[in-house]
């Protein structure tokens, strides 16, 4: 008897955008303490475009080991469709999100897909004031800017924040989860994302195509940068003795020059974590936490997606659409 199938973004080789293909695949099947989701939306992150070239922006010795044929994607939103024999806290039905195995990576995250698989533990229910498409939106992001702010820096109320790439995925949700600490926030982006980003909270904003912010801000308790590269010890002198930055992405800091100033620096992998997925949902519920969506696109058309992604500035996250229906 022919196995039940579904359809899926599919890397066979890595590469560029086009290296993402689309095809029938089988149907998954739950594991005990699983559930299966039929995914009415998924969410891109740069965890996927690293995969889909094989972490070719990592050292060799460093990278990941990835099994072809792989489907990426560990953002997602959508409906039980099936519970493992263990499960007892879902029902079929359920609207759920999350992410999804992360960081384990090892034969990609699997969203980009009709159907996927998920330990239970790693989602919370859908927000119910926000459609799949935004849901998708969170998982990853607001995570990472979660557990950055209040699980590695422990966020105190009234300080000073200060992020750098505050329109990006993790920057806009690092601008409100910090506001709910009662925050000073310092959002940096070019100036296209001003009224993006003063509607979202933030206190001051920097358009940094026409300030320099290292020579125009001072006194940060805590520095969030989502942007790094080699001259991000330029930001060294906003941050004030005692303070700290948390690199998202890599960047060169001198740090020992930033020991010298008494500047600590505290971060971390992000991983699925499914009650915390439930605060940030009640968050979302109660009007404190909005996702912000750059643009949305088929799943036949993850290519375009990544292609989207690569050309930067974007304002909120990419999501692939793979039901039209999005009323729930």
């Amino acid at each position: 008897m022919r196995k039940p199938t579904m359809t899926a973004v599919r890397v066979h080789a890595f590469g560029g955008p086009d290296a993402l293909v689309y095809e029938e695949v089988p149907l998954p099947e739950p594991e005990p303490d699983e559930v299966l989701v039929q995914v009415h939306a998924a969410c891109l992150n740069p965890p996927d475009w690293y995969a889909r070239t094989g972490f070719a922006n990592i050292p060799e010795a460093m990278r990941p080991s990835l099994r072809l044929p792989f489907t990426p994607g560990s953002d997602v939103s959508g409906v039980v469709a099936a519970v493992g024999s263990a499960v007892t806290e879902w029902r079929e039905g359920d609207p759920v999100f999350g992410l999804v195995r992360f960081p384990q990576l090892n034969n990609g995250g699997k969203g980009y897909a009709e159907y996927t698989t998920a330990p239970a533990s790693h989602l919370a229910r859908k927000p119910a004031g926000i459609d799949h498409i935004q849901a998708a939106g969170v998982p990853m992001a607001a995570l990472t800017a979660y557990q950055y702010l209040f699980d590695h820096v422990r966020l105190e109320r009234d300080k000073t924040v200060l992020v750098n790439g505050a329109a990006g995925g993790v920057g806009h949700f690092l601008v409100q989860l910090a506001k709910t600490a009662n925050a000073h926030v310092i959002g940096v982006a070019s100036g296209r994302h001003e009224a993006f980003l003063r509607d979202l909270g933030v206190d001051r904003f920097v358009d940094y195509t026409a300030t320099a912010v290292e020579e125009e801000v001072r006194d940060v308790d805590h520095l969030f940068d989502t942007v790094g590269g080699p001259h991000a010890y330029r930001l060294l002198p906003v941050v004030k003795p005692g303070g700290t930055i948390s690199p998202v992405f890599y960047g060169e800091y001198h740090r020992e020059r930033a020991a010298e100033l008494g500047i600590t620096f505290k971060s971390g992998q992000v991983h699925s974590d499914g009650p915390q997925m439930a605060e940030l949902a009640r968050l979302i519920d109660a009007g404190r936490l909005r996702v912000g969506i750059d643009s949305v696109f088929p799943l036949t058309d993850a290519p375009k997606a990544h292609e989207r992604a690569e050309q930067g500035h974007i304002q909120g996250k990419i999501i692939l659409r793979v039901i039209d229906d999005q009323t729930t």
